[in-house]
């Protein structure tokens, strides 16, 4: 019996929403050691899923885009986190549902695979590399002649973008502060893109030159100050800034943290979560309390430099 227990991820930023040198998307983002999804899976006559969850419905049909016909099988989810709060919930329960499968019945299928067989990855493929090997990720997007649309994950179609780079991330400690709401999903989230795209071009371009130039190489040097810089820039720039105009506490949040002696905060995904670097990690997580005055969930964790952990039983 397979046992996965996954990773989550944040999402730093959608890189080139502009698509006029003919790619689209391209992301950024960090594998996140808690929270978690943790399942076991065994053979059964149907499908069954149990666990107290929201995510049993996404789980059926990602078991069932990969399951032999006339197979069946039980998943027990024993842990998991909320969907749309910025920290990729959807993808990695398609995939740990996905890799169930796979292991129990020995398909011999690889991450990327699964990731097309459930649909997922169309727009970001973070989530997706996060499950696979974790680490910070940059992927290159998708080929907008191809994709013809700006859309989010969701509603693509396409494969999981190209992974450029994935480097062990710092052992820094990642205070994470979660309001009690939700970002955007489903026909909304659609619309917000097709809204707001395509991003000035001049945007894009000096998004590309914070990423090439600040965040990047800081990342490398293991420079947590200009690191946190880099995140506090990209906040005000691209699809970033559109996605962080529709989420006003988690702006003011983020700046609340900025005063209080973070290096960067910044937003992840379309939000509401809050994530912050800094020194005085015990401050960070008292500011981010007080702000949020019980409405919410503040915690500290760290990067995770694997990927999902899968045992067999």
């Amino acid at each position: 019996m397979p046992r996965i227990t996954t990773p989550s991820r944040l999402h730093l930023a959608l890189i080139d929403m502009n698509a006029s040198i003919g790619r689209v998307d391209g992301s950024l983002g960090i594998t996140l050691d808690d929270p978690a999804i943790k399942i076991e899976g065994k053979k059964y006559d149907i499908v069954e899923i149990t666990g107290c969850s929201e995510h049993i419905d996404r789980m059926v049909n990602s078991v069932k885009a990969v399951l032999p016909d006339g197979e069946g099988i039980k998943i027990s989810i024993e842990e998991d986190y909320p969907s749309h709060i910025g920290l990729g919930s959807g993808t990695q329960v398609a995939l740990a549902a996905g890799m169930a499968v796979n292991e129990l019945y020995g398909l011999g299928l690889n991450v990327h695979e699964i990731a097309v067989k459930v649909g997922r990855g169309g727009t970001s493929g973070i989530g997706v590399a996060a499950f696979d090997k974790g680490g910070f990720i940059v992927d290159g997007g998708h080929k907008f002649s191809e994709k013809k649309a700006f859309l989010p994950s969701a509603a693509s179609k396409l494969p999981p973008a190209p992974v450029l780079l994935r480097s062990d991330f710092p052992d820094w400690d990642i205070v994470l502060a979660i309001p009690d709401q939700k970002g955007a999903s489903q026909k909304n989230e659609v619309n917000i893109f097709q809204e707001k795209c395509p991003i000035p071009l001049r945007e894009i371009e000096s998004l590309s030159h914070v990423i090439l130039m600040q965040l990047l190489p800081s990342l490398f040097e293991k420079d947590i100050v200009t690191f946190g810089k880099s995140i506090n820039a990209i906040q005000e720039l691209g699809f970033k800034k559109r996605e962080v105009e529709l989420q006003p506490v988690s702006k003011d949040l983020m700046h609340a943290l900025r005063d209080g002696g973070a290096h960067g905060s910044g937003m992840s995904s379309f939000g509401p979560t809050v994530y912050a670097f800094g020194e005085d990690m015990n401050t960070l997580e008292k500011i981010a309390s007080d702000f949020l005055e019980g409405k919410g969930k503040v915690f500290r964790t760290r990067a995770r430099n694997t990927g999902a952990i899968i045992r067999t039983l």
